[in-house]
């Protein structure tokens, strides 16, 4: 017999609409349920859901679940927990599929014991194979892949964004049906006060971006004059990194210098390390400058569709087959010549006022 299948959503920070990710794991969770010919609830969570369900509405679902108001528009484990053991009991799913979010990796783990059933975080891919539904996972560090089958239920996916094509379909006029939850006063206790966070232009690591930027330790090391120019070099890249939107990546040399001792890049840190101890993004498209392309460096850009690099050696390990292009340059020019090209890119598109492409 098909399970009952419950996709989950909570709704963005700014009250109206879905998160990005959410779309694309109700991609993967149609796919599923198309797989098991089972049927899909839709369970949403926040202040003010309305516009969230209507611009899923034509996805099929049977069902609408929310759990709305005021209380639900933080994130907040007592509230959201709440709300979502509420959508839980009242779809009576054994599958609950639900974007990876940090709002829903704190909470579902808790539900999934109020429940009796199992969570898995980080999943990749869902299928089903003769009737039963696998989940598919990376282990350490992306050089594992690993597939679960859990009879336990309910069982809880969080699924990582970047691994499938978002659902794309028309607006409608959402039926929903509210889920009435009842909240204890220590449930509300805690209350957002305010959120600091850093400005736009001061923040390097960017999992949307379309662009990811790598730095190597060569951009610290001597130039064509014998001297470093650090200075220079974090002028270049954070001039590229605002003109073009891209994310900021380094290689484990460089953001290892900080431990040496020795001159490194102000803004770089062990959180934009990428490789095999490091993080594995997935952008759409990669440009590795003064990287040697290494394979524990490499292996980060496991999940980049195009990849380019930027090296004055010609037979350095981006050209053995690991980037697409390789541009015998030195990042220095190159950068400074890649920024002057957005630079007047952005001073045109502002006279003709269009918003300029990236």
């Amino acid at each position: 017999m098909a399970p009952n299948i419950l996709f989950l959503a909570h709704v963005s920070e700014d009250g109206t609409t879905l998160p990005k990710v959410a779309y694309e794991v109700l991609g993967s969770a149609l796919d599923l349920t198309k797989q098991l010919g089972a049927a899909l609830t839709i369970g949403l969570v926040g202040s003010s859901v309305a516009a969230a369900a209507d611009s899923i509405a034509a996805a099929g679902a049977e069902r609408i679940l929310v759990v709305a108001g005021p209380d639900f528009a933080q994130a907040r484990y007592a509230t959201d927990a709440a709300a979502v053991e509420a959508l839980c009991r009242a779809s009576a799913a054994e599958l609950i599929i639900a974007p990876g979010t940090s709002r829903f990796m704190r909470v579902l783990p808790g539900v999934a014991q109020r429940l009796n059933g199992s969570v898995d975080s980080h999943v990749t891919t869902l299928e089903a194979v003769n009737g039963e539904v696998r989940a598919t996972r990376w282990f350490y560090r992306q050089r594992i892949e690993g597939v679960i089958r859990r009879d336990a239920r309910p069982w809880f996916l969080l699924v990582d964004s970047g691994c499938h094509a978002p659902w794309t379909g028309a607006s409608g006029a959402a039926k929903v049906q509210e889920v009435a939850v009842t909240l204890p006063p220590a449930a509300t206790r805690t209350v957002v006060t305010g959120i600091r966070a850093p400005k736009s232009d001061a923040q390097t690591i960017r999992p949307d971006a379309d662009l990811l930027l790598v730095a190597g330790a060569g951009w610290t090391k001597k130039q064509a004059d014998g001297k470093p120019h650090i200075a220079e070099a974090e002028q270049l890249i954070l001039g590229f990194l605002h003109a073009s939107g891209a994310s900021l990546g380094g290689s484990k040399s460089l953001v290892d210098q900080s431990g040496e001792n020795q001159a490194v890049l102000q803004f770089m840190t062990h959180l934009n390390q990428v490789g095999q101890t490091g993080s594995t993004p997935r952008h759409p498209k990669g440009l590795s400058t003064c990287c040697h392309g290494e394979e524990p460096h490499v292996v980060g850009w496991r999940f980049i569709n195009e990849r380019r690099a930027v090296n004055l050696d010609p037979n350095c390990g981006w050209a053995r087959g690991k980037a697409d292009v390789l541009y015998v340059a030195d990042a220095f020019e190159v950068l400074a010549k890649l920024s002057a090209i957005l630079a007047e890119q952005k001073r045109s598109v502002s006279a003709a006022g269009a918003a300029p492409e990236r």
